[in-house]
C-alpha cells in the first residue's frame, strides 16, 4: 500500500469510547485537491470511498476553501462531544497555509481536528519546486511549518515507515481530552504516492478510551473546605462543562448547594436558563446579575473554564479583598490559574465527587444569598424582555427584537452558532438557553466566518436525528463576506442550513469599540467615500440575499417585525437550505441591548491631539487602575 492509502486506512478503523459507548474518531475526510495531494491522499479516498480495499469506508467531503473546511470539522468536533473528529486534506503551499487560522481556533478551543496538509517533496529531486518556501539557513523548512505553534501535534512524515508512530502519536493527542486540538500530519508529495509492505497489527481496530480521571484525594478535601467555609461563592461554568457532559451533575451539585452559576461563552447552557441557579453570562458580556455576584464573591469555583480576559473583565471583576478561587479542570495549567486550589479532573467526575463530599457536612448557602440572586436574576429577566420587545410590527427590527423573534420561534431542538461581531455580546447577555447543546458561540478565538462551516459540521453531526434538528448560522453583513464560501457545499449535500444575514452596513461591534477607544469608527462602515475622503457617504449597493441565491440557496427577505416573523417560522421548517436576510435598525437607548456590565481591557492612545482620543484615555486610566492580580 502506499503510504497515502495506508494513513487513510488506518483512519477508519480507530475508535474512541467514554461510559461504555464507542464512536469512531475520524468520520470523514474534508478535501480540496491540487499538487501535493492529489495522486496521494485523493486516490487513496478514491479506494477507501469505493470499496476497493477490505475494511470501513472513509467519506469524503468537498469544501471549497481550505480555512472553512477546517471550520467544519471543528463544528462537527463540538457538536459530537469531541468523541468523534473529522480529517482535512490539502494540497501543498496557499492550501496549506489556509488551514493555520482553523487550526489556531482548534486548538485554543481545545477541539480535535486532523489536519493532513501536502509538503514539498521530501527526495528533493528539483529545488525549489513549484509553491515552495526558500529559507537559506534551513534546508527542512516549508510553509507547512506554520502550523507548528497552532497544533497541539506535528509531525513531517518523511518516510513511509515513519507514518506508523506519527499516526499513532496523532490519535493520542486527538483522544486525550486535557491535550486535544488541531493535529498536523506534514505528507510530503512524494512519500504519499510510495509503497511500503506495512505490518498488519496497523491496520487492526484500535480504542482509544477518553479519561475520566478523578480528583487527588488531598485536593478534594482542600476543595470541600474552602466551599464549606464559603459565605458567597459562585460558580463560573466553561466549556469542559460540556465537553465532560457534565450538565446533569453540575445541576445536581447546585440543588444540594443551591450556588449560583454563571457561565462563559464557551459554558451557556450549562443549566437550562430556567433553571433557578442560573444567573447567566458572565465578564465583560455578562448579565448584571452574574458580574454583581461576581464582584462581592468571597470564593469562585471555576469548572473547565480557562479565565479569559472576558470571563475576568479583564483583571478587574471579582473585587472582593478576599476572594479566592477554586478550579475543576482537566489541564492542570488552567486548574492553576488566579493562585487557585487546584482540582484536577474530569469536570464530571470531579463534581461528582465534590458533591458526595460534601453530602455528608450538610453544605447549603445562606437562604439570604439566594433570595439575592435569583431577585436580581428576575430583575434582568425584564430586561431581556424590553430588548426583545417589537413594539410595531410594521418597523424595521434592531438587532435584539431579530433574537427576540427568534427566541419566540425555537425550541430546545434548535442550535445557534455564532462566532464574532456585535452578536455574541447581545446572545451571552440575552439569550435563553433550552438545552445544553443549544448554543454555539465560538469565542475562543472570535474567528470571523466561523459561523456558516460550523453549521455544516454540527449538521452532519446531528444528521441522523429525524426529523433533522433546525440549525441556524447568525451573521451579520462583515462575518457574512468573510466566508460564504460554504453556502455551495451546504447546497451540494442539501442540508437544511439555516442562515440568518443581519445587515447594518459595517462592523458593528468594532465600530462601537473604536468610538470608546477614541478612534472616531474609522473603516468601520462599508459606506461610499465622501468629498473628504472619509467613509460617511451612503450604503454600498451590496445585496448579500442576491448572493447567498446566487450560491443556490432559498432566500427570504424581510423588511419589517411582521415580515421577519413569517420568514423565520418559513425557514425553520424548510428541509433545504434556506437563508432569511434583514436589514436592521441602528437600536436607541431604550430599545438596545443593555450596556456592558464589565470592563474590557483595549489600551487606548496614550497621547493624542484629536479628543475623543484624549477623553478615552481618561476613562482608560481610570478603569485601568482597577485592575488587581491574584495571587
Amino acid at each position: 500500500m502506499t503510504t497515502a492509502q495506508a494513513l487513510v486506512a488506518f483512519l477508519a478503523r480507530q475508535y474512541t469510547e467514554r461510559d461504555g459507548r464507542r464512536h469512531r474518531l475520524i468520520n470523514a475526510t474534508w478535501g480540496i485537491f491540487g499538487h501535493g495531494n492529489v495522486a496521494g491522499i485523493g486516490q487513496a479516498l478514491v479506494e477507501a470511498g469505493n470499496g476497493h480495499r477490505t475494511g470501513p469506508r472513509m467519506p469524503y467531503l468537498q469544501g471549497r476553501n481550505e480555512q472553512a473546511m477546517v471550520h467544519a470539522a471543528v463544528g462537527y468536533a463540538r457538536q459530537s462531544g469531541r468523541l468523534s473528529a473529522h480529517a482535512v486534506t490539502t494540497s501543498i503551499g496557499p492550501g496549506a497555509t489556509n488551514l493555520v487560522t482553523g487550526a489556531a481556533l482548534a486548538t485554543i478551543n481545545h477541539l480535535p481536528v486532523l489536519l493532513l496538509p501536502g509538503d514539498t517533496f521530501a527526495t528533493r529531486p528539483a529545488d525549489p519546486v513549484l509553491q515552495q518556501l526558500e529559507v537559506p539557513y534551513a534546508g527542512d523548512v516549508s510553509v507547512n511549518d506554520c502550523l507548528r505553534p497552532v497544533s497541539r501535534y506535528f509531525d513531517r512524515v518523511t518516510r513511509p515507515e515513519a507514518l506508523i508512530p506519527a499516526a499513532l502519536q496523532a490519535m493520542r493527542v486527538l483522544a486525550d481530552p486535557a491535550e486535544t486540538g488541531a493535529v498536523t500530519l506534514a505528507l510530503p508529495q512524494d512519500v504519499q504516492a510510495e509503497a511500503y509492505d506495512w505490518p498488519e497489527e496497523f491496520f487492526a481496530a484500535r480504542v482509544w478510551r477518553v479519561r475520566r480521571p478523578a480528583p487527588d484525594a488531598a485536593e478534594l478535601e482542600e476543595a470541600v473546605r474552602a466551599v464549606r467555609s464559603a459565605r458567597r461563592p459562585l460558580i463560573v461554568a466553561g466549556g469542559g462543562v460540556r465537553h465532560s457532559a457534565a450538565e446533569e451533575t453540575l445541576a445536581a451539585f447546585t440543588a444540594a448547594t443551591r450556588i449560583p452559576t454563571a457561565s462563559t461563552q464557551a459554558g451557556k447552557g450549562a443549566l437550562r436558563h430556567d433553571h433557578p441557579a442560573d444567573v447567566g453570562g458572565i465578564g465583560h458580556t455578562g448579565t448584571a446579575t452574574a458580574d454583581e455576584l461576581a464582584r462581592t464573591a468571597d470564593l469562585v469555583i471555576g469548572i473547565g473554564t480557562r479565565y479569559t480576559d472576558f470571563t475576568t473583565a479583564s483583571g478587574t471583576l471579582f473585587e472582593n479583598p478576599a476572594v479566592r478561587f477554586l478550579n475543576l479542570n482537566i489541564t492542570g495549567s488552567d486548574a492553576h490559574k488566579l493562585a487557585a486550589l487546584p482540582l484536577v479532573a474530569d469536570a464530571r467526575t470531579g463534581l461528582e465527587a465534590l458533591t458526595a463530599a460534601l453530602a455528608g457536612r450538610a453544605y447549603r448557602v445562606d437562604p439570604a444569598y439566594e433570595t439575592e440572586y435569583t431577585g436580581a436574576k428576575e430583575a434582568w429577566e425584564e430586561q431581556v424582555e424590553a430588548s426583545f420587545t417589537t413594539p410595531d410590527p410594521t418597523a424595521r427590527p434592531t438587532q435584539t427584537q431579530v433574537l427576540g423573534l427568534l427566541d419566540t420561534l425555537v425550541t430546545e431542538e434548535d442550535i445557534l452558532i455564532n462566532a464574532a461581531g456585535s452578536l455574541p455580546g447581545d446572545l451571552h447577555k440575552l439569550w435563553r438557553t433550552r438545552s445544553r447543546d443549544q448554543y454555539h458561540v465560538e469565542y475562543g478565538y472570535s474567528c470571523m466566518g466561523y459561523e456558516i462551516p460550523a453549521a455544516i459540521g454540527v449538521l452532519l453531526a446531528t444528521a441522523t436525528r429525524k426529523p433533522p434538528r433546525p440549525v441556524w448560522a447568525l451573521v451579520g453583513d462583515g462575518t457574512y463576506l468573510m466566508n460564504p464560501t460554504e453556502i455551495v457545499t451546504a447546497v451540494q449535500e442539501n442540508l437544511p442550513l439555516k442562515l440568518l444575514i443581519l445587515q447594518n452596513h459595517g462592523y458593528a461591534s468594532i465600530g462601537g469599540l473604536s468610538e470608546a477607544v477614541g478612534a472616531e469608527r474609522l473603516g468601520t462602515a462599508y459606506r461610499h467615500r465622501d468629498a473628504d475622503g472619509g467613509f460617511t457617504g451612503p450604503p454600498l449597493p451590496v445585496d448579500l440575499a442576491a448572493n447567498a441565491a446566487s450560491l443556490g440557496m432559498h432566500v427570504l427577505r424581510a423588511t419589517t417585525v411582521d415580515d421577519l416573523r413569517k420568514a423565520l417560522a418559513e425557514a425553520r421548517a424548510a428541509e433545504g437550505p434556506t437563508c432569511v436576510y434583514v436589514e436592521t435598525e441602528t437600536p436607541d437607548t431604550v430599545s438596545g441591548p443593555p450596556p456592558a456590565q464589565a470592563w474590557w481591557d483595549v489600551p487606548v492612545a496614550e497621547t493624542a491631539s484629536r479628543p475623543a482620543a484624549v477623553k478615552a484615555r481618561e476613562e482608560y486610566d481610570r478603569r485601568v487602575a482597577a485592575r488587581r492580580r491574584h495571587l
